[in-house]
C-alpha cells in the first residue's frame, strides 16, 4: 500500500489513506535463533505425543536441559498453530462466517478413490524462520493430491490447494477437515459449497477424526523435515514436493503389506484398500 519509491512522499501516502506513519515504516522482528531452536524441539515433542499441553511440554523440555518459562511455551505453540489434542467443553460459539459442520465419516465405509477427501496444516521449521503446509488427500487410497506452502495462517493457501485437488482429479462427495479457523472460515467452506461438495468437520480434540493426514505428518516430519534445515523457501517448496512425491509413487507403505501406493485412480479395481474406520494404521 505504501510505496517508498513512489513519487509522493511516504508522509503524504500515509495522510491519504490515513495510516500512521510509525506502521507504515514498522518491520515485524524476526524469531531469535534461540526460539527457533525452542520451536523446533517443541514440534518433535508435540508430535510424539499430540495430547502433549504446555505443562507436559515445559517438563520435557527442562528433563533435556532447556529451561524455560511456561508463558513462553504456550506463546511459541500459539504461534506454531499446536494445541493439546483432549476432550474440551465448549465455551463459546463460532463468528460470524465461521459455522462449525458434523463428523460424516463415523461409521461411514470408503470404498473408492474420490468419495472422501481430507485436509490438515502442519509447522514447517527452516534455518530462519518457519512455514505453514497445507496437504490434500485422499481418504480411500491415501494418495496427496495437492500442497500448498505460507508463511501466514489465513485461508487462501487452504483454498488454493483444494481448488487445485478438484480441478486435477475432480470433486469429493464429502470433504473432513479439523475445526481450524482456515476450515471453517466462509472462503473455504465457500468454495467446496460451489462444488456441491459436503463439509465434515472433525469432533473438538478427536485427532483420529483426520487420522490419515496426521500419519502422513508424522513420517513427513520423520523422514524430510526433521533431517533438513531448509535455508530458503524455494528449497523448503523443492523438498517437501519432492518427499510426497516419493510418498506417493515410491515409499513402501505398511498399511499395504511394504507395497506403494498405486497410481489415483477412479477405477475402484486399482486402488489398494478399503476404508476401516476403526483401524490404527502405524
Amino acid at each position: 500500500m505504501i510505496a517508498p519509491t513512489h513519487r509522493l512522499p511516504v508522509v503524504r501516502q500515509c495522510r491519504l489513506v490515513e495510516l500512521s506513519r510509525s506502521t507504515a515504516y514498522y518491520r515485524p522482528r524476526e524469531e531469535s535463533e534461540e526460539n527457533l531452536a525452542v520451536m523446533k524441539e517443541i514440534d518433535r515433542l508435540y508430535m510424539e505425543r499430540p495430547t502433549s499441553g504446555s505443562r507436559t511440554i515445559k517438563s520435557k523440555l527442562e528433563s533435556r536441559g532447556i529451561r524455560i518459562a511456561r508463558s513462553r511455551v504456550v506463546r511459541h505453540m500459539r504461534l506454531m498453530g499446536l494445541r493439546a489434542i483432549y476432550p474440551k467443553r465448549r465455551t463459546s460459539s463460532p463468528g460470524e462466517g465461521h459455522k462449525i459442520y458434523p463428523y460424516l465419516l463415523r461409521g461411514m465405509k470408503v470404498t473408492r478413490p474420490r468419495e472422501v477427501y481430507a485436509a490438515d496444516i502442519t509447522y514447517i521449521p527452516m534455518a530462519k524462520g518457519f512455514l505453514y503446509l497445507v496437504a490434500v488427500i485422499d481418504w480411500y487410497s491415501r494418495k496427496v493430491l495437492a500442497h500448498r506452502l505460507s508463511n501466514t495462517l489465513d485461508a487462501s493457501f487452504c483454498v488454493e490447494a483444494t481448488e487445485e485437488a478438484i480441478v486435477r482429479y475432480g470433486a469429493p462427495e464429502v470433504f473432513n477437515t479439523d475445526q481450524g479457523a482456515q476450515f471453517t472460515s466462509e472462503a473455504f467452506t465457500g468454495a467446496l459449497k460451489a462444488h456441491g461438495v459436503r463439509i465434515s468437520m472433525d469432533g473438538k480434540g478427536r485427532w483420529l477424526d483426520n487420522a490419515y493426514v496426521e500419519r502422513l505428518w508424522r513420517s513427513f516430519k520423520q523422514e524430510e523435515v526433521y533431517r533438513r534445515a531448509y535455508d530458503t523457501v524455494v528449497e523448503a517448496r523443492k523438498g517437501i514436493a519432492d518427499y510426497l512425491r516419493y510418498f506417493n509413487e515410491e515409499r513402501p507403505h505398511q498399511g499395504l503389506d511394504n507395497r506403494t501406493l498405486t497410481t489415483y485412480s477412479t477405477n475402484e479395481n486399482r486402488c489398494p484398500r478399503q476404508h476401516n474406520p476403526t483401524r490404527q494404521y502405524t
